[in-house]
């Protein structure tokens, strides 16, 4: 059975990705783009449109040309911006990188997506100089001081004609982003224009979400190297004429201090960030009644959590749902849905199919059947880079992109998912959802966060076993958690074990680095 969500299908225009976000801005061109948060520093449409060209003039003049790849590695700065659609304007490619990458993790980046150029800051230029000793590079450009390396406004070229390639936007890519990496090695997800076109168009013809419009200020506290960040705040923002708040690393004050000061009205965020605004302490000390919507995704958000983040802030939180391999978002939940529907990941954007399919016989289920989330659409990748095999078994000869998540979908057509395949429990052959238990648990007054992994036993297979972070004034005993936890499930999704610990692991993106405590656990 093939769902779709309410709304018509929508167009794409056969354009460059900057051309897109950024082709007409006369109305716009004193307006303020981008603003630093840390600094204050604003950059309106018109300098950040002539940066733009600047320095896609001055790569070109140095022989970066169509097909080549520039890596990005650096925190959120307003040039990431400028150095991305100046790559893309060019006909070239992106490779985003993750700023906490140690050396040897970026060495195998640049290697494996061949980047002819990368692009940094001072403070990791000596990750950036060892990295390029095992995968050498034309160039490192470095955004924010003088150095031995070239900087990236020596780079601006204002008096060079530029000559932007023609592109055929389906068949060329422009983004190249690496998969999370949690179920496996990282690989490049090749996206094309037409990828990030289609999608930017998908969410704005999805009326009934409230998307960011001209008059929103929009909060970029994800990383940009993140398909998140990347595409529906950096892009769309910019392409609907927004401002983006642009945050260079998280901290929960300054997070509240830059919606308090500049007024934001769209918050895209992460479930860990929506923990701590029901959660946190500070929160009661900033003003935040500027906030129209928070929009989280990137990993399953609570119920719970969801609802008492809600009634704190005073404001709507709705859940996207989406992967980089689907330039990101496939699903996002209307604004006026019923108040019971906000644990849902929402209704399929405009040309968007989706199955429910059994994981093990691959035959389309019904409503409310848990199954394996397929999805087919325009704003589906390419493929990964260089990784025909993974490809392949990830997207069918009919097109359908699996997921890998589970989820189901109620008679009203709202989807709901539910978690990984392969980080499902089996406890005596029965599946047992660890996100399912790890909402439950954050509803705890005396538990800030929590996991949920598998422990190998004899008898039962597996026991799901709760790795608790405490809150310092509510401590909470073991025997505590496990009958919490009973009182309020099945039988066979009963937390048997409990560990505390300081900090979850979890990745740039929000998601829980659930085999990272899995191997410390099978280490013990």
């Amino acid at each position: 059975m093939i769902f779709r969500g309410p709304h018509p299908d929508v167009s794409a225009p056969n354009k460059n990705v900057a051309e897109f976000v950024l082709g007409d801005i006369s109305a716009h061109k004193n307006k303020t783009a981008i603003i630093q948060s840390e600094t204050k520093r604003k950059i309106s449409y018109q300098e950040l449109s002539e940066s733009i060209n600047q320095l896609a003039a001055g790569l070109q003049k140095n022989g970066f040309k169509k097909g080549d790849v520039l890596a990005i590695y650096s925190p959120n700065l307003p040039e990431y911006v400028v150095v991305f659609l100046a790559v893309l304007k060019l006909g070239g490619i992106c490779t985003t990188v993750n700023p906490l990458y140690t050396a040897q993790e970026l060495a195998k980046q640049l290697s494996d997506a061949n980047a002819k150029i990368i692009v940094t800051v001072s403070a990791f230029l000596d990750k950036a100089k060892t990295a390029t000793q095992t995968h050498a590079v034309q160039e490192i450009i470095v955004i924010d001081s003088e150095t031995e390396y070239r900087n990236l406004k020596g780079l601006m070229q204002a008096n060079h004609e530029l000559s932007e390639p023609s592109i055929s936007p389906k068949e060329d890519l422009c983004a190249l982003p690496y998969s999370s990496g949690t179920t496996g090695l990282p690989k490049g997800v090749m996206l094309t224009h037409h990828n990030l076109i289609m999608n930017m168009r998908q969410t704005e013809g999805m009326t009934s979400h409230n998307a960011i419009s001209e008059k929103d200020t929009v909060l970029g506290v994800l990383p940009f190297f993140h398909i998140y960040g990347m595409v529906v705040i950096m892009l769309y923002t910019l392409y609907r004429r927004g401002t983006i708040v642009c945050m260079s690393r998280f901290d929960m004050e300054d997070f509240l201090d830059a919606i308090q000061t500049h007024k934001v009205t769209k918050a895209p965020i992460v479930p860990p960030i929506v923990l701590g605004l029901a959660k946190h302490p500070a929160v009661e000390q900033f003003d935040l009644s500027s906030l129209e919507l928070i929009l989280s995704g990137a990993a399953p958000l609570g119920e719970g959590v969801a609802i008492e983040a809600a009634n704190r802030v005073g404001c709507n939180i709705a859940q996207g749902y989406g992967m980089t391999e689907a330039s990101p978002v496939t699903h996002l939940l209307p604004i006026d849905s019923d108040p019971n529907k906000i644990g849902s990941i929402g209704v399929p954007i405009p040309n968007t199919e989706v199955m429910i399919v059994d994981p093990e016989t691959e035959q389309p289920l019904k409503t409310n059947q848990n199954g394996e989330i397929w999805i087919r659409g325009p704003q589906i990748m390419k493929g990964y880079l260089n990784r025909a095999e993974a490809t392949n078994e990830s997207i069918t000869q009919e097109g359908w992109y699996r997921t890998g998540d589970i989820g189901y979908v109620d008679d009203e057509g709202f989807f709901y998912a539910v978690d990984r395949i392969k980080e499902l429990i089996k406890y005596k052959g029965m599946q047992v959802a660890p996100a399912e238990l790890e909402a439950l648990l954050l509803t705890h007054e005396s538990i800030a966060d929590v996991a949920v992994i598998p422990v190998a036993d004899e008898e039962a297979g597996e026991l799901p076993k709760a790795v608790v972070v405490r809150k310092n004034e509510l401590p909470v005993t073991s025997e505590e958690v496990m009958s919490f936890v009973a009182d309020k499930v099945a039988p066979h999704k009963k937390i048997r074990l409990v560990e505390f610990v300081d900090k979850i692991p979890k990745s740039a993106s929000g998601k829980i680095l659930r085999r990272v405590l899995i191997q410390k656990e099978r280490e013990k």
